[in-house]
């Protein structure tokens, strides 16, 4: 499966897999086989960081 491309749309979809099935960027960034430093830096255009303690982007 394909992550979404736009950022806003890549925040919403990331944030909730992290809630729902992740226990962390680097679990969810292996099952989709994507560099979890390309999706913060995806979502870091829109300003917005992991925050690793609570599992999400803020």
């Amino acid at each position: 499966m394909d992550i979404p491309k736009d950022p806003v749309m890549l925040l919403s979809f990331v944030n909730t897999q992290l809630r729902d099935n992740y226990p962390s960027l680097e679990e969810f960034a292996a099952a989709y086989g994507v560099p979890a430093k390309e999706i913060e830096d995806k979502l870091k255009i829109i300003d917005y960081t992991y925050d690793k303690e609570n599992n999400r982007f803020a």
